[in-house]
């Protein structure tokens, strides 16, 4: 039997080509071809007013429910958000490891819905935005808010922060330039901006964060005017300003310390000193100034005090962040020496080296010197003071996810089974690791079937889900249900906006389906017939959007 490609060998594999920014400049060039009449057209109906204005003595920003609308609706501004996620989701840098991105989503549901609490989000922009973070394979510390409520967050990030309030405080700032619809409001001072000058601008906040790749971003700036377009690069002085204010009172609203902010761009301020050469590009599109230190000690004051809580969650995810930034042979073997820590070093220190030392070796197939970290990690975080249940449930599943990639599916399947049992819905990350475990067991399993029944349930409830479809396709096709497998298959094309690949996969299965002799279940067959023709649809419409751009 063919081993079951691993969940690591879809997110582990090493970028080979210039990556984000250069992915973007096809499809923000879509865009700038509707001009002026697709601009018209993708506006709608205008968006219903905002959150009061913030008064004039806080900042010179116009207000949410001024002029925005006319300038970029709720609609439009997802529509642009959509277009570029497509683009992004197709890169090779753009990473969904569903452990590291669990601990994300558990940083960033909380500031979600302190900002609904607090009237941020609501109306239009709550039913219309995503309000979705997603990662990003790169070794410098940014993160970065797109239209339409995506984030950006990069590894290089998590890994330099030291708590779960640093980076929530990161995150609940970019969330505030989204709820306040900062792109939108910019264009205010700019109306005759076109959908072209916000293109070139939203690709040069991308391409110039990445200082190490913007070859192809050059020569973009060249043709949209770059002394133009670098203007509005950096969100303005008032919008930062907002973003802190905002952010903090999500962040504190939320239940992290206060002191998170602070504590960040204190971090921020000093590598500024410490003359940035290129690893924070964070500081250039949010530059750190005194004043804004200032005010985020000074707001420290105000805020209740929060109980202490354990930071060995976040070190377990600054380590996994650590290793998956550089997957090269080499790396990982530095990674995998740090199994030689000092027995003397600190509780966390020696968890991070540990959980770090198993990942490494894990995808180097070194499973005597995985499970020797793996023992040192688990004894770290059962036997630590503070017992942290988040810190054991993600070591016991990199011990999972390390077993089944070695093919020992019913040790896997052990390890993970107070994960599955507990009565609650299992996550997304167990339910993909339970994929993975079953994958790797006896064909006869009962496993496999509970697999593919839970998945079938996880993709309906969550359509544009492309690893889970990925791993649904390999799960039915482990059952011998083709026609199954080659829909989820076309499914998880069509989630990353591989619109040509699904096609492709379902008139593969209407083959298969018309086969003289073959077994076939009809309602499947039927199902890929109904879908071929949706999809073949959209394309049609697509292709007819793109010739009205072009003409």
């Amino acid at each position: 039997m063919t081993r079951p490609i691993p969940i690591t060998a879809l997110i582990a594999a090493p970028p080979t080509r210039p990556t984000v920014a250069a992915r973007l400049v096809a499809s923000l060039c879509a865009l700038a071809l509707l001009g002026s009449s697709g601009w018209a057209q993708a506006q709608g109906a205008a968006s219903s007013p905002g959150p009061e204005p913030v008064p004039a003595t806080q900042n010179a920003l116009p207000a949410l429910g001024d002029s925005v609308s006319d300038d970029l609706s709720v609609g439009t501004e997802r529509r642009i958000g959509d277009q570029i996620m497509r683009a992004i989701r197709q890169d090779p840098d753009y990473l969904d490891d569903p452990v590291l991105l669990e601990y994300l989503q558990s940083l960033w549901q909380p500031l979600v819905a302190a900002s609904r609490a607090q009237g941020n989000i609501g109306g239009e922009i709550d039913q219309r935005f995503a309000w979705e973070p997603f990662l990003v394979r790169d070794k410098t510390v940014n993160a970065f808010a797109l239209p339409g409520g995506y984030v950006g967050v990069h590894l290089g990030l998590i890994a330099m922060t030291a708590t779960r309030d640093e980076l929530a405080s990161v995150l609940a700032h970019e969330m505030s330039h989204v709820t306040q619809r900062h792109i939108a409001r910019g264009m205010v001072n700019s109306r005759r901006q076109s959908l072209i000058g916000l293109a070139g601008m939203i690709l040069g906040v991308i391409a110039a964060t990445r200082s190490t790749r913007v070859d192809g971003a050059n020569a973009i700036f060249t043709g949209a005017q770059a002394a133009s377009v670098q203007g509005q690069l950096n969100f303005s002085r008032d919008m930062e300003r907002e973003a802190d204010r905002v952010g903090f009172n999500v962040l504190t609203g939320a239940g992290f310390a206060p002191g998170g902010m602070a504590a960040m761009f204190e971090k921020l301020d000093q590598a500024s000193h410490l003359n940035d050469s290129g690893g924070f590009p964070y500081l250039r599109t949010h530059p750190i100034t005194t004043e804004r230190i200032g005010d985020a000690r000074q707001r420290l004051g105000t805020a209740a005090p929060v109980p202490p809580v354990s930071v060995l969650a976040h070190v377990a995810a600054q380590a996994r962040a650590r290793v998956m930034m550089d997957t090269r042979t080499d790396a990982l073997r530095r990674w995998q020496s740090q199994d030689k820590v000092a027995a003397t070093a600190s509780v966390g220190e020696r968890l991070n080296a540990a959980y770090a030392s198993a990942l490494a070796s894990t995808l180097l197939h070194d499973w005597a010197r995985a499970d020797a970290a793996l023992q040192v990690a688990l004894g770290v975080v059962r036997g630590s003071p503070r017992s942290d249940a988040t810190a054991e449930r993600e070591v016991v599943m990199l011990q999972a996810q390390s077993l089944a990639e070695r093919g020992d599916g019913v040790r896997a399947g052990q390890v993970l089974k107070p994960y599955l049992d507990g009565g609650a819905t299992p996550s997304r990350a167990v339910l993909l690791l339970q994929a993975q475990v079953a994958l790797a067991s006896p064909k006869t399993d009962p496993a496999i079937k509970r697999s593919a029944d839970d998945l079938q349930t996880w993709t309906t409830l969550h359509p544009t889900d492309a690893l889970a479809w990925q791993q649904l396709s390999r799960t039915w096709e482990q059952l011998g249900l083709q026609l199954r497998s080659l829909r989820a298959d076309a499914e998880s094309h069509y989630a990353v906006g591989d619109l040509t690949g699904a096609v492709d996969r379902l008139r593969a299965g209407q083959r298969l389906a018309r086969t003289p002799g073959g077994k076939v279940d009809f309602i499947d067959a039927s199902i890929i017939d109904a879908r071929l023709r949706d999809l073949e649809g959209q394309r049609r419409r697509q292709m007819e959007e793109e010739r009205r751009g072009e003409g």
